[in-house]
């Protein structure tokens, strides 16, 4: 087999997507979500493996930027549409992107790669590590029952205008960012991503819709949601399956809730993705009838690990010298002493200290986000302790006063 890896040339895109539908079930993508992609790929940082005039693999990096604990937002290459086709497997394909790709964020200055997986399996062999997760819901409204805080009456609620939808959900989206690790700050191009709705995708239920919260005309929050009729002989027993959802204070949030659960003909709500901590599960009465569950969401690669411990801030002092293995990205392998004031003031350098903790490259970055402790991480024998007492003070700097999240995916 000769095979060629290069950047992918724009005038190749539509083979090379081909090549990617294929790999992901042959199912052709909708027109618009089609055409959406198609604006959204950056073609100076999407690889294609060719194998004579046929692409047999594909990788992109969006350009992002990822807030990480202490509200700052870190370059991040947000790793996407990577598949090889099922003709070419095991042939060391991916290894080959996945290398090119590595070297390339880091050529790129960018400290952090992040992505979503298909099958989690994948990329831990290449340093990732699951660092977000999220909760499903799915609520017996004909059961539950909300307590919503005082003040909720006073939320205005009404339908957003097709044209204002774009501007008001981006606008709370925007002011979200800083406040939870793991939430992407989007470039241009990407506010009218989530509300693509393809008739393809509705599943039998109603074309998208936005509502907005409102105080003495001020926008405090959003929900874009579909409804799915359905009826057996018992009555209707419809569903309110919400697609996204933010809101700047408790009684707009509580109030967006409360709207969910009151939409006639319907008796069960679904959020696909809430954060861990989502507050809803304070404001139900009976949280055993909200179905929960969760997965793994976001995989963060620390690409120049010291530039990307030095960049979050951690809630406690801490001291420690790290003996760090990535046998993938060897410029990060070896001992590092992290220091932090507990402040936002934090450093990371190479040390000849004794190391006092060791673990490799994908454990530190599934804790990199505060979600996954470290403490947990050497329960499962995936964290080493070299000095007593350097496990809990570590642990204890590196979590986070919220759960990290990833409220969209890409």
């Amino acid at each position: 087999m000769t095979t060629e890896l290069r950047v992918l040339r724009p005038e190749e895109w539509n083979q090379w997507f081909g090549c990617l539908e294929r790999a992901f079930g042959g199912v052709e993508t909708p027109p618009q979500e089609r055409a959406q992609d198609e604006a959204l790929t950056e073609h100076a940082r999407s690889l294609g493996i060719w194998d004579g005039p046929d692409p047999v693999a594909t990788a992109g990096a969006f350009t992002f930027r990822v807030t990480v604990p202490g509200g700052r937002a870190m370059p991040a290459a947000g790793v996407t549409m990577v598949s090889v086709a099922a003709t070419h497997r095991r042939r060391g394909l991916l290894t080959s992107m996945m290398r090119r790709q590595l070297d390339d964020v880091r050529s790129w200055g960018e400290p952090l790669a992040v992505l979503t997986a298909s099958e989690p399996a994948i990329y831990g062999r290449f340093g990732y590590g699951a660092a977000t997760r999220q909760m499903s819901l799915s609520i017996d409204t004909a059961r539950v029952r909300l307590d919503v805080p005082p003040g909720t009456d006073a939320v205005v609620l009404r339908h957003a205008r097709p044209e204002e939808r774009v501007a008001a959900c981006e606008s709370v989206y925007a002011r979200l960012v800083p406040g939870r690790p793991g939430t992407p700050a989007h470039g241009p191009g990407w506010d009218r991503a989530p509300l693509l709705d393809p008739p393809a995708a509705r599943q039998g239920g109603s074309p998208l819709q936005c509502v907005l919260a409102e105080r003495d005309g001020v926008l405090l929050g959003y929900v874009t949601f579909r409804t799915v009729p359905d009826w057996d002989a018992s009555g209707p027993k419809g569903r309110v399956v919400v697609n996204g959802l933010g809101a700047l204070d408790p009684v707009a949030y509580a109030a967006l809730w409360r709207f969910l659960f009151s939409i006639d003909l319907m008796s069960t709500v679904e959020a696909r993705n809430r954060p861990l901590d989502d507050a809803v599960l304070h404001l139900v009465s009976d949280v055993r009838r909200c179905a929960i569950r969760v997965r793994d969401s976001l995989y963060v690669r620390l690409v120049e690990l010291g530039a990307a411990l030095e960049a979050r801030s951690y809630r406690a002092p801490v001291d420690v010298a790290l003996e760090v293995e990535d046998a993938f990205c060897p410029w990060n392998a070896g001992r590092w002493r992290l220091r932090a004031d507990g402040e936002g003031d934090a450093s990371c350098v190479r040390t000849d200290a004794p190391a006092e903790l060791a673990l490799s490259v994908r454990e530190l970055a599934s804790a990199y986000l505060g979600g996954v402790s470290l403490m947990s991480l050497a329960a499962a024998g995936r964290v080493r302790e070299l000095r007593p007492g350097a496990l809990e003070e570590a642990s204890a700097a590196f979590s986070s006063a919220v759960e990290p999240w990833l409220p969209r995916g890409f």
